[in-house]
């Protein structure tokens, strides 16, 4: 286990953000990007909540809260044993819960590299 301080990590899942093409980032719409200790009873890096842009429609889609992408530091930082484990786990883990946010499926996510 790496122990960083949360407002490290906090600054890691920013920079991983910053580190999308900026198009991508643009198109974002709706979702609050958090920090949080311990995923709820899973074992999870991240967790993608919300409706993804895929499935969104004008008729459908008014009046929602923000979608929500959580990354969680303690599970992220248990199986990494350097700063560098940890930068590489966080972009991976931010990378495929924003791509859930764009309607990009685990399996697809697999095919790609990023599951």
């Amino acid at each position: 286990m790496f122990v960083v301080s949360r407002e490290h990590f906090e600054r890691l899942v920013a920079d991983a953000l910053d580190s999308l093409p900026v198009d991508l980032g643009r198109a974002m719409e709706n979702v609050a990007v958090l920090v949080e200790d311990h995923s709820p009873g899973h074992r999870l890096f991240g967790l993608y909540e919300g409706i993804p842009l895929t499935k969104r429609g004008p008729e459908s889609y008014a009046g929602v809260m923000p979608d929500r992408i959580t990354v969680y530091q303690e599970e992220i930082c248990s199986v990494c044993s350097s700063e560098a484990d940890v930068i590489a786990q966080v972009r991976k883990t931010v990378v495929h819960e924003v791509a859930h946010h764009f309607g990009i499926g685990d399996q697809r996510l697999e095919e790609l590299g990023w599951a």
